[in-house]
């Protein structure tokens, strides 16, 4: 229910101001203030079908996007543009005037929804504070997991990830699987290690091993094992705003630089203690207990010379 009281004109310089507060806070915090795109969206996310879900009562904070007008509201829909205020101040005039809101038009993907239809209507129930709005919606599928935090700089990772699936069929094989980043060009590097991982298979075996089943093995022997000692130790506790799979390229990339320095194979848990050296904490060391009970039958040998991983568990839990 919009609220009454004040001209039009009044409440949309009201908005224009809180639009101009919004963009200084986004700019000193380094908060997302942009709408998503919807076409970008489409683009990127994979999206596809469409089920119409009936008319329903949305929490305007869900609402993160827009069909073709994320230029003209900001994140929050308060409008970025003086040139909207004839049009907004007639839509405030009339549904004041009727005491109610027709309902608005909606996408949903995932928790998160986009405008349709209405977007003035959605802006001047939030200059108006309203917590919900009645909306007819439609629900998208996407290939991709979206939650209602979704922001423009996020698309192009959501992207990365819909290719990473596109390419290897993960979610097909195993329909669990969430392996989300939280910066650009993880799904890249993954893509390298399981080409690698199944040249290893076929020589291993000396035949062909078909894409699938390279991929199956590499998430069920290689990922999926070290993303949750991960997350059954609270590692994330100690890395704020990032994933299971951000700490599992890490340690890939520790795992590959002890390669580097060492010219020969280094166990798992060698790589989990140098993770711990150089980025220390409770968790992460409780981890390399975790990463050592769980690879105790490896076959794999340390470099002959270097310090045993146990040993060098204890030098670094007693400094």
């Amino acid at each position: 229910m919009v609220r009454k009281g004040g001209s039009e004109s009044s409440r949309f310089q009201r908005a224009r101001r809180k639009a101009f507060w919004n963009a200084l806070l986004a700019f000193l915090t380094r908060q997302p203030n942009r709408l998503v795109s919807w076409e970008e969206a489409v683009d990127k996310l994979g999206l596809r079908g469409e089920m119409y879900r009936g008319l329903r009562s949305v929490p305007v904070e869900r609402i993160v996007g827009s069909v073709g007008r994320y230029e003209d509201f900001d994140r929050a829909f308060m409008p970025t543009h003086d040139s909207l205020e004839r049009r907004w101040d007639s839509v405030a005039k009339a549904y004041e005037a009727a005491g109610g809101m027709p309902p608005i038009r909606l996408y949903q993907v995932g928790d998160a929804y986009f405008v349709l239809d209405g977007h003035h209507r959605l802006s001047v129930a939030r200059e108006a504070g309203d917590p919900f709005i009645d909306a007819k919606v439609t629900e998208v599928e996407a290939r991709v997991p979206v939650r209602d935090d979704l922001d423009a700089d996020q698309i192009e990772i959501k992207g990365e990830y819909a290719r990473f699936l596109e390419h290897t069929g993960l979610d097909r094989l195993r329909p669990g699987q969430r392996i989300e980043f939280t910066i650009g060009g993880g799904y890249e590097q993954l893509l390298d290690q399981i080409v690698l991982h199944q040249k290893s298979m076929s020589e291993e075996r000396g035949g062909p091993v078909s894409p699938d089943e390279a991929v199956c093995d590499w998430y069920d022997h290689r990922y999926l094992p070290l993303a949750r000692i991960i997350g059954d130790n609270r590692i994330l506790a100690d890395f704020p705003r990032r994933t299971a799979a951000d700490l599992y390229l890490w340690i890939s990339d520790h795992e590959r630089e002890l390669r580097e320095q060492c010219g020969a194979g280094v166990e798992i848990e060698r790589v989990a203690q140098h993770f711990a050296d150089r980025h220390g904490g409770r968790r992460v060391k409780r981890m390399v207990h975790a990463v050592r009970e769980a690879m105790s039958d490896s076959t794999c040998k340390l470099v002959t010379g270097q310090v045993s991983p146990a040993d060098d568990v204890e030098r670094t839990e007693s400094e």
